[in-house]
């Protein structure tokens, strides 16, 4: 729903529009933080770096990209966000697509914060 948000222990996320098959979100990675290595199972990313630096992990290959540029991840491929900088956050635009965009559809295959299903 828009305006949804929730803490991480990697930062935040808040919802910012969404409509049939779509949702955007905020998502903030504090400094040297990570989300998890994670797949989903209905959904595609796009991934749009605002301010900072992203390093982005896509099916065990690794791509860096700075603001104004942006990233693809298809449905089912494995992939995690990094903000390996010391000081500086992350801000990044997320627009997902698919037919189901609930929270459940992540299967986290790496997880730092102990949150793995398997």
């Amino acid at each position: 729903m828009i305006g949804d948000s929730e803490l991480r222990p990697w930062g935040e996320w808040s919802v910012l529009d969404e409509g049939k098959g779509y949702k955007v979100k905020r998502i903030l990675v504090l400094p040297r933080s990570r989300l998890s290595y994670q797949t989903h199972e209905h959904r595609s990313e796009h991934w749009v770096v605002i301010t900072g630096t992203a390093t982005c992990i896509i099916e065990g290959e690794t791509t860096v990209i700075g603001a104004g540029h942006s990233i693809d991840v298809g449905v089912g491929q494995a992939h995690r966000i990094c903000n390996d900088h010391p000081t500086e956050d992350l801000v990044i635009i997320e627009v997902q697509r698919g037919g189901y965009l609930g929270e459940d559809d992540i299967v986290r295959l790496q997880d730092d914060f102990g949150r793995c299903e398997h």
